[in-house]
């Protein structure tokens, strides 16, 4: 009897497309060094990218829909099999898509050259094929409480289809593409940090017998949820309107309060466990930034922007891509030195990015410092996950 290619690859143990973060966390580590390193000699050169996009609209396209996308798709093959009870996506199937989100990246850096119907649809494939896949699984498992994991990806398709038309020359809302993204992502962090967060936290407080723990999910978290999904999609389509300001800022007070509710402080001893209470922190920090610029000049719409990018999606990703990592293949659900230092240096990216917008005359000294952290962060989680991404788990040690 003849075997499937799944099987064949099974037998010839192709670790590497077993689960969905393997590839994908580390093609999200490497995107995330390539992708800021190429705009930082385009910033310090002036060189031109052979992309249809101009540069800064390059480099904010290819942290959403390559870096972030990336991780995203890693995060959601891995964590589906655990919320259906099926099998995960593998194989071809898993080859298959990482091959489609890589020539995507080719495409899009390379656009000029291409025509555009050319570069779109072979740019759009990848979130229509991943939203297709998660939908699939979703639905085949009738897991009603994560079918809208589904929009977010589904949107996130919508707002690079929307910055595609824009780069030519197509009648859009300025920044609407790219500010739909941000939202979007927003929200797979706040509502999936939502669960992994306390779920981790009560899990660690109860293993050292801690009696007062974490406050179960109710009203308070639809309500801090509701408003700053809400004030997130206002500002996406009307960037400037004071009442998206308001909104904005009290859907920062209520996931303050929401975040507060976990407990996060008694987590310092065990830094994998904390980053993702300081991940979610920085959304909070950078919801009240982003409502405030809306509400006064006195602060610049990037400060909240980039507290939201490299310091909220940034450490959230890396934070998730360390533990999923540890738990999947058999390591230790604990920070080594390594894990540490990488934390640090997008917690110092993050803190120097924001800082930039608040000092036009240093600009470019933060900006090269800031990238070399972020480069740093990721560079740091290759070397110490990679081989944990690319072995089996029994050529592993911890």
């Amino acid at each position: 009897m003849s075997l499937t290619i799944e099987e064949r690859l099974a037998s010839k143990n192709v670790v590497f497309l077993s689960y969905g973060f393997r590839p994908f966390f580390l093609a999200s580590a490497l995107w995330a060094i390539i992708a800021l390193a190429l705009w930082m000699v385009v910033l310090k050169t002036g060189t031109a990218l052979p992309s249809r996009f101009d540069p800064l609209a390059w480099h904010i396209h290819e942290m959403f829909f390559g870096f972030v996308m990336a991780a995203i798709a890693g995060f959601l093959l891995t964590a589906i099999p655990n919320w259906t009870g099926r099998q995960p996506v593998s194989g071809a199937l898993l080859g298959l898509l990482a091959f489609v989100w890589l020539w995507g990246r080719v495409v899009c850096l390379i656009s000029i050259w291409l025509p555009p119907w050319l570069s779109i649809t072979t740019d759009l494939a990848f979130p229509i094929l991943l939203a297709s896949v998660v939908a699939r699984e979703i639905i085949a498992a009738n897991s009603r409480r994560n079918m809208m994991m589904i929009a977010p990806v589904a949107v996130l398709g919508v707002a690079n289809l929307l910055m595609h038309l824009e780069a030519i020359g197509i009648d859009i809302s300025e920044g609407l593409g790219w500010r739909l993204a941000l939202s979007a992502i927003l929200v797979l962090v706040s509502v999936i940090g939502g669960r992994i967060i306390p779920n981790f936290t009560r899990n660690w407080l109860s293993a050292r017998q801690v009696e007062r723990l974490q406050a179960v999910h109710g009203p308070v978290d639809r309500v801090a949820l509701g408003v700053l999904h809400a004030g997130l999609f206002g500002w996406a389509f009307l960037p400037t309107i004071w009442p998206v300001g308001i909104i904005l800022v009290l859907g920062s007070m209520l996931n303050l309060w929401r975040l507060l509710r976990w407990h996060g402080v008694q987590t310092t001893a065990e830094p994998l466990l904390s980053i993702l209470h300081i991940g979610y922190g920085w959304l909070c920090l950078g919801a009240g930034l982003l409502g405030v610029s809306v509400l006064s000049p006195a602060v610049p719409p990037s400060a909240g922007i980039h507290t939201l990018t490299v310091g909220a999606i940034g450490t959230m990703i890396l934070a998730v891509m360390t533990r999923v990592t540890r738990g999947h293949t058999g390591g230790v659900l604990s920070a080594d030195r390594t894990t540490v230092a990488l934390y640090l240096c997008v917690f110092g990216a993050a803190i120097l990015r924001v800082t930039a917008t608040f000092f036009a005359e240093l600009l470019m000294t933060f900006l090269v410092a800031a990238a070399a952290l972020w480069i740093a962060a990721f560079l740091l989680f290759i070397v110490r996950y990679g081989a944990m991404l690319c072995l089996s788990n029994k050529h592993m040690r911890d």
